[in-house]
C-alpha cells in the first residue's frame, strides 16, 4: 500500500463522526449478524499476508454504533496495543475508525474481526450456540486468510467456542482445533475491556509485545 492512496472499504460511522447517546446505543441492540465491518485488505488475493490476525469475541453497542473496533471509552485495547508498539499513534476509535489508522494496521499486516458479528451490551448475552458458530466460522475464514498469527481476545469465549474448557491464555494446540490450518499460529490474550480487572495497560501491552516478537 505504500505510495499508493489508501481507500477504506469499509463503512464510515453511521453517527457522522459524534459521540453516541443512550438512545443511540440502543437502537444498535439488534440481531444484526454483521454489525461491525472487519479490518482487512479490500483485496486478500492481492495483498502481503497478514502477520496478525486480532480476533474479538463480538462488537458492543458502542463499537456497533461507530463502526469502529474496540471503540467503547475506557476499553485498553487501543492503548495496549499503541504501547507495546504496534501502533504508531494512540488510536482514539470512539467516534470511528480515521481511514489513517485503519491503513496504518493494514501496512502492518494486522487485522480485526470478531468470533461472533451480532452486537450486544455484554459478551456473556451470547449463547454458547453462537460461540461455537462463530468460532466454526472463524476457522473458515482462517483457511481462506491465512495469516501468519491469529489472537483471540477473551479466554472464556475461545473456551466455549472451540469446546476447550481446559484451556489457558497463552499459545494454543492448534491440534486441539479441527480444520486449524497448518502454519497459522494460534493465542489467546486477555478480553481488553475496562470490566477485566485483571489486566492492566501495561501488563496487556506486554502480552501483545511478547506475541508480536514472536511471529514467524
Amino acid at each position: 500500500m505504500s505510495g499508493v492512496e489508501f481507500r477504506s472499504s469499509r463503512r464510515p460511522s453511521p453517527l457522522g463522526g459524534r459521540k453516541p447517546t443512550k438512545a443511540d446505543l440502543a437502537r444498535f441492540a439488534v440481531d444484526d449478524p454483521d454489525a461491525i465491518d472487519d479490518v482487512l485488505p479490500a483485496e486478500p488475493d492481492e495483498s502481503p499476508r497478514l502477520r496478525l490476525l486480532i480476533v474479538g469475541i463480538n462488537p458492543g453497542l458502542w463499537t456497533a454504533a461507530v463502526n469502529a473496533p474496540f471503540a467503547r471509552p475506557g476499553n485498553r485495547f487501543w492503548p495496549s496495543l499503541h504501547r507495546a508498539g504496534l501502533t504508531d499513534r494512540q488510536v482514539d476509535a470512539t467516534r470511528g475508525l480515521d481511514p489513517r489508522d485503519e491503513a496504518a494496521l493494514l501496512e502492518r499486516g494486522i487485522g480485526i474481526t470478531n468470533i461472533v458479528g451480532r452486537a450486544t451490551a455484554r459478551a456473556d448475552e451470547l449463547t454458547k450456540q453462537e460461540l461455537r458458530d462463530g468460532a466454526a466460522h472463524l476457522v473458515r475464514r482462517v483457511r481462506a486468510l491465512r495469516p501468519a498469527c491469529v489472537a483471540i481476545a477473551g479466554i472464556t469465549a475461545y473456551r466455549i467456542g472451540f469446546s476447550l474448557p481446559k484451556a489457558q491464555i497463552g499459545r494454543q494446540d492448534t491440534s486441539a482445533v479441527p480444520g486449524w490450518p497448518e502454519g497459522v499460529a494460534l493465542h489467546v490474550v486477555p478480553q481488553p475491556s475496562g470490566l477485566n480487572a485483571h489486566f492492566t495497560v501495561e501488563s496487556l501491552a506486554e502480552i501483545w509485545r511478547q506475541l508480536w516478537a514472536d511471529i514467524d
